[in-house]
């Protein structure tokens, strides 16, 4: 009983956050939850920095955002994904763990007033942190959400 149970934790993890997404299928995902996409050069080549790009994303960070918009209730705007042009890391845009939000009313409110403000980001954005552990950095003209964990 004890091996099926690590068996089916393990399996958990992998599928929620070891699995990755083709931009089509994530893109899918996030119209079917009322999630819209915005990109500047009006593409979605993960190699071209104007697109945005949902190419090799996490299935984590997809179920997150989705979870973000009923939790919240407010109007979602994706505006950066995977593509290039993005500070790199561990758990970075290109990894699949970041995603931008643009900024509305609704969302601005909902962050400030629901998730624990931590303090200033080593670039001066103010960061907020769910109870789940997620990460809201507020950028010039978006949210940088990095979702590391699972919703």
């Amino acid at each position: 009983m004890w091996i099926l149970s690590v068996v089916l934790i393990v399996a958990f993890f992998d599928a929620a956050i070891g699995c990755t997404q083709t931009h089509a299928t994530a893109l899918a995902q996030i119209k079917a939850a009322g999630i819209g996409i915005s990109s500047s050069g009006g593409c979605s080549d993960r190699n071209k920095p104007t697109c945005t790009s949902l190419d090799q994303v996490r299935c984590n960070t997809i179920n997150c955002l989705k979870v973000l918009r009923s939790s919240s209730g407010c109007a979602l705007t994706v505006t950066g994904g995977t593509e290039t042009g993005h500070a790199g890391g561990t758990y970075s845009h290109s990894t699949g763990y970041k995603i931008d939000v643009s900024l509305n009313t609704c969302i601005n409110s909902y962050v400030t007033n629901t998730f624990t403000y931590i303090g200033k980001r080593g670039d001066g954005a103010d960061q907020y942190r769910a109870a789940s552990g997620n990460v809201y950095a507020k950028e010039g003209n978006h949210w940088d959400i990095t979702f590391t964990a699972t919703c």
